[in-house]
């Protein structure tokens, strides 16, 4: 359930993003009683539910080609980040709450345990970073041919 709940969020981000955009569109002409009413075709959303971006327009600007060497490039470094994060636990989380279960409770152990734990919680924050909004966002847009990547801004 954890796992799915940044995916559910990031939906319910584009859905409103899509019927914010489309709405007022649909309403105007309406209002005006023309008798041309532009809906995004099936195509469009799709596009728009898998590409890298929350904000919803009919086009994009798109790459001529796929770049698969970087695209591999990345999923490698998306890999190396998953597998660098597991040594960190396995090497300086876990020995620490290890040590700890088998103790009585005492605050200063507490203190002492969180304190050892903020520089590996910190490294892995920043992994999960590189790993998803770098490495992770940069394939998916390469592979959708996906040109804006203005993902820091």
């Amino acid at each position: 359930a954890g796992l799915l709940l940044p995916f559910q969020v990031r939906l319910v981000m584009k859905a409103h993003s899509f019927i914010r955009e489309n709405v007022p569109r649909v309403l105007s002409s309406v209002k005006d009683k023309s008798g041309t009413v532009h809906i995004p075709r099936i195509s469009q959303y799709l596009y728009f539910l898998f590409a890298p971006t929350l904000i919803y327009r009919d086009n994009y600007p798109r790459n001529p080609t796929i770049r698969w060497g970087y695209v591999a490039t990345k999923f490698a470094q998306v890999l190396g980040s998953l597998f660098y994060a597991y040594y960190i636990f396995v090497r300086l989380c876990i020995p620490q709450f290890r040590n700890s279960s088998q103790e009585t409770f005492n605050l200063r152990g507490l203190v002492l345990c969180i304190f050892n734990s903020i520089l590996p919680g910190v490294l892995i924050l920043f992994l999960v970073f590189f790993a998803f909004l770098h490495c992770w966002l940069n394939a998916f847009a390469e592979m959708l041919r996906f040109a804006d990547r203005m993902f820091y801004k």
